[in-house]
């Protein structure tokens, strides 16, 4: 669980740091006060996109630190331990920066990680319902992943993936082998011609970068002769050279430290840099004596790299690509010669092959479908029980499976198998059930997003979720049963929750306040926490606008006794 939070410079908040609870956590405050920026806070520090404009006005950097308490928390600890990152009394810290240069980074504990692995990690801490994430109920092709996350065969389905894929890519190997016996004898006289202008020109590895490196020296060779010649007429000059003139300092040196024995130690150090001296100057020399420019050479390196490049222009990217892909080039098409060349003996064994791959695929995918099947139907159980709580008695849902159309293997199976997934919902008693983006509201959709969540929690091991105003286009008795369904979902998880209603609000176990302040000219966001008559007088605020009316202060009063059992 997510123990407390220290935000810096972020957005408009300019220093805070909160600490939270348990059980049911409710952020209220007025409209643009910046309660979702403390959720966009707490994405960021578990690897969310960084942005300069999250960078507080007139800052040079915005950070973000959060501990967690990690008891039982067996996937993250497992991560952690592999990473070779150690906690200390079952909590870990998190901390991310961003600079107005760009820059950005981010620690697990002490150790520096990138994005990927920040969010890799913080994915088994919590999880952030967005305010618009319901709106992925819209797209059909979420629903399989909701299905197939909810059956626990997320791995088998990726598996199933991947031996598709091979099935495909033996397709496209066997189309080829079947293409005309004209076109496979051009696309091997291509093949062996690629083949044979590579191995002519007998390129060696890296030969490109160490041939412009000689073409450069070459190139300038009159610069560099003559600045080597300017550094050893500095250096050895009889007069006015500074190894002379170091010559001349070293023998006075030895002169004073005779009489003072104080001064020993200076001379040693004069005489370990005469001696480096002397010797950086014999490098130099014989560099000097060693430059003869032969311009015959020259020409070679240059045609040599003309080769090079013409190769590349054929085989590689660009020109200015690394040579590698040259190689690869080559050694792909050696491959597909061979493959080519066998005819139709590979022909015969790629049907075999093929055929096989396609008995796998079908049973794989058969397996999938019925799995899916099966949990479609208790997944509509579960949502409609929940969804009877959250006030909606009389919607019905269900999971939609058909099989994809098609005759043969390769139509009928995708990469994700047979199936034809999509959600359906009738939200009014006596109507047919139709896709969720012909019939659902905004406010059905969170509803139907929340029960989902639910279900989902109950097997998943993140202790924390986060719903950014799930209460959009609700209110009234239906707000009271989301609020009461939050209460219970917290009996097990840490929720947190952004809303503008008081009757979600008052079912929390602990509530923030996000207030907006003008201090020194500056707007900032105040975080804090309300208890006591503070939160009488924000739920006061929350139903009716006004936080000191007796009216408004007694119902509150009243609200909270009855939902929290006090305040």
């Amino acid at each position: 669980m997510l123990e407390d939070i220290t935000i810096k410079d972020f957005a408009i908040i300019d220093c805070v740091t909160i600490e939270f609870n348990e059980g049911f956590t409710v952020l209220s405050g007025e409209t643009g006060a910046g309660k979702s920026i403390l959720i966009g806070a707490i994405s960021f520090l578990l690897g969310g996109k960084a942005e300069l404009s999250q960078i507080r006005n007139g800052s040079h950097e915005a950070s973000v630190t959060g501990t967690f308490f990690l008891k039982n928390d067996k996937e993250a600890l497992t991560w952690l331990d592999e990473h070779g990152i150690e906690t200390e009394n079952d909590r870990i810290i998190l901390r991310r920066y961003v600079r107005d240069t760009g820059k950005s980074a981010a620690w697990i504990g002490n150790t520096p990680v990138t994005r990927a692995d920040l969010a890799e990690f913080s994915s088994f801490l919590v999880d952030i319902h967005g305010q618009h994430e319901h709106q992925s109920l819209m797209k059909v092709s979420e629903h399989r992943k909701f299905l197939d996350s909810r059956a626990s065969i997320v791995d088998e389905v990726s598996a199933f993936t991947a031996l598709y894929n091979t099935l495909i890519e033996k397709r496209t190997l066997l189309n080829r082998l079947n293409s005309s016996d004209a076109e496979r004898a051009r696309k091997i006289d291509m093949l062996n011609f690629a083949v044979k202008e590579i191995e002519d020109a007998k390129l060696k590895k890296d030969e490109d970068v160490l041939l412009e490196e000689e073409q450069a020296r070459l190139s300038g060779y009159e610069k560099l002769f003559a600045s080597v010649k300017e550094i050893n007429e500095y250096l050895n000059a009889s007069e006015s050279g500074v190894i002379p003139l170091f010559k001349k300092i070293r023998k006075e040196s030895q002169s004073v430290s005779s009489l003072d024995k104080s001064l020993q130690p200076l001379d040693s150090r004069l005489e370990s840099a005469f001696y480096e001296l002397s010797d950086i100057g014999d490098e130099f020399s014989s560099y000097e004596n060693s430059l003869v420019f032969d311009p015959n050479h020259l020409a070679e390196v240059e045609d040599r790299l003309s080769v090079i490049y013409n190769l590349k222009k054929k085989y590689a990217s660009s020109q200015s690509a690394p040579l590698s892909e040259v190689f690869d080039y080559y050694e792909n098409s050696k491959k597909e010669l061979e493959e080519l060349g066998n005819g139709e003996q590979n022909k015969d064994e790629l049907l075999k092959i093929v055929s096989e791959l396609e008995k796998k695929v079908y049973l794989a995918a058969k397996a999938i479908s019925e799995k899916r099947k099966a949990v479609g139907q208790k997944l509509s159980v579960e949502v409609e029980e929940i969804l009877k709580k959250l006030g909606m008695p009389n919607t019905r849902f269900a999971v939609s499976i058909n099989e994809k159309p098609g005759n043969d293997i390769e139509q009928k199976c995708g990469p994700y198998g047979m199936d034809n997934i999509e959600f359906l919902i009738s939200a009014n008693l006596g109507s047919a059930l139709l896709p969720l983006s012909k019939i659902a509201s905004g406010g059905e959709l969170s509803r139907v997003m929340l029960a989902l969540k639910t279900i989902f929690a109950a097997n998943d091991t993140v202790q924390s979720l986060v719903f950014d105003e799930i209460d959009t286009g609700i209110g009234g008795e239906v707000a009271v049963a989301v609020g009461s369904h939050m209460k219970n979902l917290a009996a097990g998880k840490q929720i947190f929750c952004i809303t503008h209603l008081a009757s979600i609000a008052v079912y929390a176990d602990n509530q923030i306040k996000i207030e907006k302040d003008v201090v020194n000219g500056r707007t900032a966001s105040n975080v804090h926490p309300v208890i006591g008559e503070a939160r009488v007088a924000e739920i006061a605020r929350m139903l009716s606008g006004d936080a000191y009316s007796t009216e408004s202060l007694e119902h509150a009063r009243s609200m909270l006794q009855k939902f929290s059992g006090g305040f």
